[in-house]
């Protein structure tokens, strides 16, 4: 009640947010309270996404495909039944290896069946002080690899245009490509698949961003 009648009122006046978040889970949100929550910021006009399955079968993942939210993350204990109706929503699943490998966790989320369902898989690193306190995407690579037996091609596409397309920016950034916005980084590699393989380092000899040399 507090977020639906006091706090989405005020963010779609003020406009301070795109995107409205929900972690359903048990002992947190349930699926009715997750689902009532974004289809009101849903008529506040603010995108949807869903933390969803992360330490149970929540039903998040469900809620997600009903809703059609742009991404569902975590999806650790996500269900057979869960992966189809993702699929035939258009889902994307934004998947975080960094708070199992931190708490030292054993159930990394199930990439390779949600590749080889077609789902499109996106990587990012839950950068939070409780559980994943790291913003090292290179290791998270690294983690999505050797943890969850993605291919290093996989695990780049899923931190860089799929993770753009996961907060819906995919057609602004996220890609090499004319008319985007150049953010770039040079790793000092000689082949992309090492990226992955020296893990817990940094690899970036140059960024740019919005087409400016902001390290070399």
């Amino acid at each position: 009640r507090l977020i639906i009648n006091e706090m989405l009122p005020v963010i779609e006046r003020e406009r301070l947010a795109d995107f409205c978040d929900v972690f359903c889970e048990k002992g947190y949100f349930t699926p009715h309270e997750s689902s009532r929550i974004l289809r009101e910021a849903k008529k506040a006009g603010l995108k949807l996404k869903i933390h969803a399955d992360q330490l149970s079968d929540s039903s998040g993942a469900m809620v997600a495909a009903e809703l059609k939210t742009v991404s569902a993350d975590h999806l650790d204990f996500i269900s057979e039944k869960s992966i189809k109706a993702l699929k035939k929503a258009g889902v994307i699943a934004t998947l975080l290896p960094g708070p199992i490998f931190h708490l030292g966790l054993k159930r990394y989320p199930p990439a390779r069946r949600l590749i080889d369902e077609g789902i499109p898989v996106a990587l990012a690193t839950d950068f939070n002080p409780g559980t994943s306190p790291t913003l090292n995407m290179q290791m998270i690579i690294s983690l999505a690899c050797t943890q969850m037996h993605m291919t290093p091609a996989e695990a780049i596409c899923a931190a860089t245009i799929n993770g753009a397309y996961a907060i819906d920016v995919g057609d602004k950034i996220g890609s090499i490509e004319i008319g985007k916005q150049a953010d770039i980084i040079m790793m000092d590699m000689h082949d992309y698949r090492l990226i992955p393989y020296y893990y817990g380092m940094t690899h970036c000899s140059m960024a740019i961003k919005k087409g400016k040399i902001i390290r070399s």
